[in-house]
This record gives structure tokens, sequence and C-alpha cells, in this order.
């Protein structure tokens, strides 16, 4: 089963990765001003990530294909890493699809 980590950043922001089984990240979350705000982005996620077509996929200047995770307001509330092609982009996709549902919320902000 994967899991959300919540963790602080050096400013004072509160982000969460999204990690697969195998712990690998495979969604990382925008800086939030607030736990509150953080905890209301994971909640998003695990609605927004059984919809296929919440995932916009780009390719980056650099050629790799990623991936954003869009709420239904159209704003990004994950992006995925840089993939080597599209077919571990998609995967990465299936991914967040079936493993953001029940995904287990770890927050390490408490330490």
């Amino acid at each position: 089963m994967g899991k959300f980590v919540i963790t602080t950043r050096k400013n004072g922001e509160f982000q969460f990765n999204l990690l697969a089984t195998n712990g690998q990240v495979i969604l990382t979350s925008q800086g939030y001003a607030s736990k509150a705000s953080c905890l209301n982005g994971v909640e998003s996620v695990k609605k927004n990530a059984q919809t296929e077509a919440r995932f916009d996929t780009k390719v980056a200047a650099n050629g790799k294909p990623y991936f954003n995770l869009m709420a239904t307001n159209g704003q990004i509330i994950g992006s995925s890493q840089m993939y080597a092609n599209e077919l571990n982009m998609k995967n990465g996709i299936a991914s967040v699809m079936k493993n953001a549902p029940e995904a287990v919320i770890v927050d390490q902000t408490e330490a």
C-alpha cells in the first residue's frame, strides 16, 4: 500500500510526497502555508487520482515526459518526477491511481 509522507520544507511550508509500495516517490505536492491545507491537498489527491482525465501529461524542456494531477478547478495538486520515456510515465500515472485512494498518511512534521 502506498503512503503520503508529510514534511516541512526549509522555508516552513508543508508538503507531501506520495510513495508507492516500493518506497519510490510517485507524486510531489506544492508547498502549503498550513498543515491543514496540506492535508486538504492529500484528500484532493485521493479523490482526483481515481479519474484518468485529471492527469495532465507534459514534456519538459529537456524532452522528458512528466505529469501533473489536476483538481476539478484546474489547479495542480501534485507533480511527478521526470521520466525516461512515455511508457514509464504512463506506469507512474497507473501507480498514482492505484496507490493514492487507500494510501495512509505519515506525518513527519511532529518530530
